[in-house]
């Protein structure tokens, strides 16, 4: 008799300790546990551990981190009719775990679908110049419009990221050959300035040069030796005549110093007789 009532006892502590067991709940700090009882919303519960009704409990974990949600390419036609393969990624977080386990069935997923919707209307309303210069503007209007469809279930989007845009081969091609217009236009401008600044800068060094003579001789005598210098040949220039004036002048000047002999008085010059 003892033993059998030991042995109903042990059993009876068997229950009792998996009923405790099957009662526990154990939920991690980025989480939160939903609780149902008899398939009704009790609350939620976490983080820690903690008690439920043991076998007429369920419990739904639901992640509050950030999720980095890749969507997956979208065809755009842009409003200007040019089709492009759209990459996006979406951050989101749950803020309202009973709503997100409640209000919708898989809110990943129906995340997914909302953002591959939105990216394919806004773009679409774009222009690909539009797309490709405010980029960051797109990124805002998305993360405006998913928000605002993913609130009701619990789910703030923080921010929408255009991945990659992926443009077609002959598109590709004219916007190189635009970018190399506008390369060249801006060389020639650029070499144009250039070419006006170095005319002002030698007018301004012709009127210093020519007012001083001097200065002009001595750049004539500047150029003669860099050319000797760099080119091993022989090379023929006129002498201005500004460095042998002085010369010139001076030999005038002795020219008209020397007397002329002119014959005495009285004296017949002899002349040459004529045969008769």
């Amino acid at each position: 008799m003892n033993l059998l009532a030991l042995f109903i006892i042990g059993i009876l502590v068997l229950l009792l300790v998996i009923i405790a067991l099957s009662a526990i709940r154990v939920v991690q700090q980025y989480e939160r546990g939903v609780i149902f009882v008899l398939g009704r919303l009790i609350g939620a519960k976490g983080p820690g551990l903690f008690m439920v009704p043991p076998f007429i409990s369920r419990m739904s974990k639901v992640d509050l981190r950030i999720v980095t949600l890749t969507v997956p390419p979208q065809e755009v036609i842009t409003r200007d009719n040019v089709t492009i393969r759209v990459t996006a990624v979406i951050y989101f977080y749950v803020v309202d775990p009973i709503a997100a386990v409640v209000k919708v069935m898989n809110f990943n997923q129906a995340t997914t679908q909302i953002g591959q919707t939105t990216l394919r209307n806004v773009l679409g309303q774009s222009e690909l110049d539009e797309l490709l210069a405010e980029r960051k503007k797109i990124n805002r209007d998305l993360q405006a419009i998913i928000d605002e469809q993913t609130e009701q279930w619990g789910v703030k989007v923080t921010a929408v990221e255009i991945k990659d845009v992926e443009l077609p081969a002959t598109m590709q091609r004219a916007m190189a050959k635009q970018a190399e217009a506008e390369r060249e236009k801006r060389a020639k401008v650029i070499h144009a300035q250039g070419e006006l600044l170095a005319s002002t800068q030698l007018a301004q060094a012709a009127e210093v040069i020519g007012s001083q003579p001097a200065a002009l001789q001595l750049r004539y005598l500047q150029t003669l030796t860099e050319i000797a210098v760099e080119k091993n040949s022989t090379i023929v220039f006129p002498l201005p005549i500004d460095l042998i004036e002085p010369m010139i002048q001076m030999m005038r000047r002795q020219s008209t110093s020397v007397p002329v002999q002119e014959p005495l008085k009285g004296a017949r010059l002899q002349e040459p007789s004529l045969a008769r």
